[in-house]
This record gives structure tokens, C-alpha cells and sequence, in this order.
């Protein structure tokens, strides 16, 4: 009888006499020989349809702010978007995700600039519509751009108030989706915000807008350059950990992913990405539901930082990174290197 746990060839060898796959009759360098064949027989492949490109966005005209710790990363004006989306989007990228920076004065406790209409993010929204109204726009639903505690929701004796801020995310989504966004993208980590969000799009008839949820986002250490630029990051007070995941958890993703889905997210996220392919791996496995990776700001910046050293290849390892998250079970990405690893990828 064969073992089952082999394939049938391999037993057949065995039942023979003979060594099953071993050298010399089996070269595995044979398929590696030449650069067809290593086409041919790839496992995993990017191309430019997997990647999401963060952009942020500052009030004012014609202007650019690089982002310090984030080398090649510039805020930009809503002026200045039309053209770049354009190139990402002639680059084959299919979708675009909008952060804001937002001034200190309009930082509040209350976070009430997140349901203003006119805000730097809806502005933003309508320039990229308009300009491009074919390529989809991803709108982060979350408090902490715009609080004056740095927090992803309402901060109440110090302490973020999970319901009360429900239904600021879901006033906060529908502001994005009037002014044009086709994804809501709930960062906060607050229990049944999914939920919330879900029924106060429909509630007002905002049917197809889709949710992409941060399903299992650590409380990590890989976000700080994000949070310098956009601003957040001197203004928050003390840490994540209360609503933030825990890295020693990765059983606890599957639960929140599972909560996300039958609240009715139809996109799922793992946050941060490289040190956790794992919990990747394992969300995809069990949901077989869309699935994205962000490669975060200090994933980033790390290689950026290597690569102006000249300690490792720059292009090289970015794109290897990406591959990577194919490989863990990626559906798509979000990465700040997107246009980047588009034109590599355009190149050949």
C-alpha cells in the first residue's frame, strides 16, 4: 500500500528498490538553469495589480514636504495629485490609499475635523476622482490624524471609549464616501467597528462602497515613521496596547479577522507585514477571503536606509520583500515603494 503522505511516483521508486528523488537522477539546479525555466516554473509572481499606493496629503497649493524618515516620501497638495496618480496609474497601479497631515489647530478631543466634508482627506478624494475617476481611491476610518491625544478614537480619563467612537468611524466613513472614496479602511481596532461602519453606509445608500479592514493590526513599533508623517505621532499619548494587537498573538488574528468578516468587511489586512507573514499566512489559509499586507513606513524605511548606506541593493530586496507577501498568501499590498516596484516591474 502507499503512503498517503507521499506522492504515488514516490512510493512506486521505493517499492522498486529504488531512491526516490535522489542526485544524481534528480538536479533540482536543472529547472534553475536558465531564465525561462525559472519563469516557467515560478510559484509566485507581483505584478503592478497587487499594489496599493499610500499617498499623503497637506493643506495649501503647489507644494511638497518630504518626509524625513521616510526617504523619497513627500506630503503633497491636493493641487499636485492629479499628475502623480496619473503616473501611478499609468504604471498599471490600481488603486490609491489617502492619508492626511493635519495642522495642529485643527486637532481636537472631540476629532470633529474627521467629519468635516471639506477636510484635506475629502479634498483629496474629489481631486483624485475627478482628475482619475477610474482608479480606486482607499480612505483610512480612524480618529488619530485628527485628535488632540494622537489616539485612534475618543479618549475619555484616558482611556479610548470603543463606543462612543463607533459612531464617530461611521459618521467619519460616510463623509469619505460622499466625497467619492470606494473603500473604507477601519485602522482603529475598536470591537464591532466593522459593524458600524457597514450600517451607516448602507444606512445611507452608500451600498458599494467597500470595507477593507485592518483586521489584525499589532500594536508595533514599525509605525513611526507613518505617524511623523502624518503628524500623529507628538501628539499621542502614551501607547496603542489597550485596542492595539498584542505580537505574541497570532490565534487572536484569526478571531478578529473572523469578527471583521461577519460584520461584513469584504477585505481583510494584517499590519505590519515582514514580521508577521506568519499571522498572513494563517488568515489566508483559514478565510480564503481577499487578504492585504501592508509593508508599514518603517518596513520602509529600514531598506531605504540600508540602501543609501549601500549595505544592501536597494530595488533588489524591495522587490524580494514584496514577493514575499505573495508568497505568505497576499492578495495585494500596501506599500509606500508601489510606484517604485511598478516601474521595475514595467522594465522587466
Amino acid at each position: 500500500m502507499f503512503d498517503v503522505k507521499r506522492p504515488d511516483w514516490w512510493a512506486l521508486e521505493e517499492a522498486q528498490g529504488r531512491s526516490p528523488g535522489a542526485f544524481p537522477r534528480t538536479r533540482l539546479r536543472r529547472n534553475r538553469h536558465d531564465a525561462w525555466t525559472r519563469r516557467l516554473v515560478a510559484e509566485h509572481r507581483l505584478s503592478a495589480d497587487d499594489l496599493i499606493w499610500p499617498v499623503f496629503v497637506i493643506e495649501g497649493t503647489n507644494t511638497r514636504v518630504p518626509v524625513a524618515s521616510m526617504p523619497g516620501v513627500d506630503r503633497l497638495t491636493t493641487d499636485l495629485l492629479a499628475d502623480v496618480v496619473g503616473k501611478a496609474k499609468d504604471l498599471g497601479i490600481p488603486a490609491i490609499a489617502v492619508f492626511p497631515y493635519v495642522e495642529d489647530r485643527l486637532k481636537t478631543a472631540d476629532c470633529r475635523e474627521a467629519l468635516n466634508p471639506e477636510n484635506v482627506v475629502c479634498q483629496a478624494v474629489r481631486a483624485i476622482k475627478k482628475a482619475h475617476p477610474d482608479i480606486g481611491v482607499v480612505c483610512d476610518v480612524a480618529l488619530d490624524p485628527f485628535n488632540a491625544d494622537g489616539h485612534d478614537g475618543i479618549v475619555r480619563n484616558g482611556y479610548v471609549a470603543n463606543d462612543e467612537t463607533l459612531e464617530m468611524l461611521g459618521r467619519q466613513a460616510i463623509v469619505q464616501a460622499e466625497a467619492g472614496a470606494d473603500i473604507a479602511a477601519p485602522s482603529d481596532m475598536m470591537d464591532g467597528r466593522v459593524g458600524a461602519i457597514r450600517d451607516a453606509l448602507d444606512a445611507s445608500g452608500f451600498i458599494h462602497c467597500r470595507i477593507m479592514s485592518y483586521a489584525a493590526k499589532y500594536a508595533s513599533a514599525f509605525y513611526g515613521p507613518f505617524r511623523d508623517a502624518v503628524g500623529s505621532g507628538k501628539a499621542l499619548k502614551g501607547d496603542k496596547k489597550t485596542y492595539q494587537m498584542d505580537p505574541a498573538n497570532s490565534d487572536e488574528a484569526l478571531r478578529e479577522v473572523g469578527l471583521d468578516i461577519a460584520e461584513g468587511a469584504d477585505m481583510v489586512m494584517v499590519k505590519p507585514g515582514l514580521a508577521y507573514l506568519d499571522v498572513l499566512r494563517r488568515v489566508k489559509d483559514a478565510f480564503a477571503i481577499p487578504t492585504f499586507a501592508y509593508n508599514t513606513s518603517g518596513e520602509y524605511a529600514m531598506l531605504k536606509a540600508a540602501g543609501a548606506q549601500g549595505w544592501l541593493d536597494y530595488d533588489r530586496v524591495m522587490m524580494e520583500c514584496l514577493l514575499a507577501f505573495k508568497r505568505a498568501g497576499a492578495d495585494g499590498i500596501l506599500t509606500y515603494a508601489a510606484v517604485e516596484a511598478a516601474t521595475l516591474l514595467k522594465r522587466g
